[in-house]
């Protein structure tokens, strides 16, 4: 999912035309029964999965068996997803929608405070060792031949103790993850108990992702926000960012990290 563009490299003195690779970047419209829900930025693969892991990730469907249909128009930009309920979108959810910090002004339908409180504490008996998360993250650093090639995109991983279980790529953070999401939504792969992995900053909006559904671990190259880590320990996720040169920081919930 990248594309050749032509580029002039330049230093002090010189200066060269040559080829480039860079992400390629593709608006997708996603309609939910019948009704433009939102336009995503996104990186042009797996975008099916895209559109059910976000509407599993802002609760518009619960279950795979919710799906009647789903159909992509690659050349519109359009997937349309389908489901048994009456009617279309709750409109009290336009009115309570917060510009993320997304890549691509990523779009959240949840209310901030509501959330919060509804959200359960997770409960897992899950736990790693330093050592394995390390080799976890160079084995996902190493993942993406896209990142490789135009350092453009994000990457996403659902992991076990043992290694990752299935790994995306986006150029939305977000999106990377939603496409986690959706893909095991629809696999019956389970969430519960695993480890999500990912090369973003983690965000208030990323860490209620990962507790909504039930995940313990959080882990990522990068860095958390103070109101991530907060949260984080109200919901009883660990919290692991700065996963580089052999050591991380656990922000919270450490005792899953032994």
């Amino acid at each position: 999912m990248q594309k050749e563009v032509t580029l002039i490299r330049m230093d002090r003195n010189t200066r060269e035309v040559m080829q480039g690779e860079v992400a390629r970047e593709y608006p997708l419209t996603v309609m939910f029964n019948g009704e433009q829900l939102a336009t995503l930025l996104c990186s042009p693969d797996d975008m099916e999965n895209l559109a059910v892991g976000f509407l599993f990730s802002e609760g518009l469907i619960h279950s795979k068996e919710e799906i009647k249909g789903i159909a992509l128009d690659e050349q519109r930009g359009i997937v349309r997803v389908n489901t048994d309920a009456a009617g279309g979108v709750d409109r009290e959810l336009f009115m309570k929608r917060v510009i993320t910090t997304g890549c691509g002004r990523g779009i959240s339908f949840y209310n901030f405070a509501d959330l919060d409180q509804k959200l359960q504490k997770v409960e897992s008996a899950l736990k790693v060792t330093p050592a394995q998360i390390l080799e976890m993250m160079k084995a996902f650093q190493i993942r993406s031949e896209i990142y490789q090639k135009t350092h453009g995109v994000h990457g996403a991983a659902l992991c076990d103790a043992s290694g990752i279980l299935l790994f995306k790529e986006d150029i939305g953070r977000h999106n990377a993850i939603d496409k986690i999401f959706g893909h095991c939504l629809r696999g019956d792969i389970p969430l519960a108990d695993r480890i999500i992995m990912t090369t973003g900053r983690i965000s208030s909006e990323i860490l209620f992702k990962v507790a909504k559904r039930n995940i313990p671990i959080l882990v990522s190259r990068s860095t958390p926000t103070d109101l991530a880590v907060g949260l984080a320990g109200e919901l009883g996720i660990t919290l692991v960012g700065f996963v580089r040169g052999g050591h991380m920081n656990v922000y919270a919930e450490e005792g899953r990290i032994g």
